[in-house]
C-alpha cells in the first residue's frame, strides 16, 4: 500500500516563500498524475496543483504565478515551491494522486501571518 509522507510547512510572513515535499513509497509514484491538496479551517480540501507523469501541469488561479509543482520519479518525490506567500494561503497541505486514491496522509501546516 502506498503511504504518504508530507513535510516542509511552517510559519512565515506575507511574502514568503515554502517548499513542500512529498514522500511516497511504492513503485507505481511514477506512473499516476499526482497532485498537492490544501484544507483551511472551516473549508473543504481543494485542489492546488497537479503535475502528470511527464511533468505537465495545472494550477488553481489563486496560486498561479506565485507556486510551482516538480516531481523526481527516480526517489518518488513531489514538491511544491511556494512564493510570495499570502495569509489565505494558510492550511494543511497534502499530496495524493488527482483522484485521491491513495490514503491521505496527515498533511503538513502552513502559516502565513500578515
Amino acid at each position: 500500500q502506498v503511504q504518504l509522507v508530507e513535510s516542509g510547512g511552517g510559519l512565515v510572513q506575507a511574502g514568503g516563500s515554502l517548499r513542500l515535499s512529498c514522500a511516497a513509497s511504492g513503485s507505481i509514484f511514477s506512473r499516476d498524475t499526482m497532485a498537492w491538496y490544501r484544507q483551511a479551517p472551516g473549508k473543504q480540501r481543494e485542489l492546488v496543483a497537479s503535475i502528470g507523469r511527464y511533468g505537465i501541469t495545472y494550477y488553481v488561479d489563486s496560486v498561479k504565478g506565485r507556486f510551482t509543482i516538480s516531481r523526481d520519479n527516480a526517489v518518488n518525490r513531489m514538491y511544491l515551491q511556494m512564493t510570495g506567500l499570502k495569509p489565505e494561503d494558510t492550511a494543511v497541505y497534502y499530496c495524493n494522486t488527482f483522484t485521491g486514491n491513495y490514503a491521505w496522509g496527515q498533511g503538513t501546516q502552513v502559516t502565513v501571518s500578515s
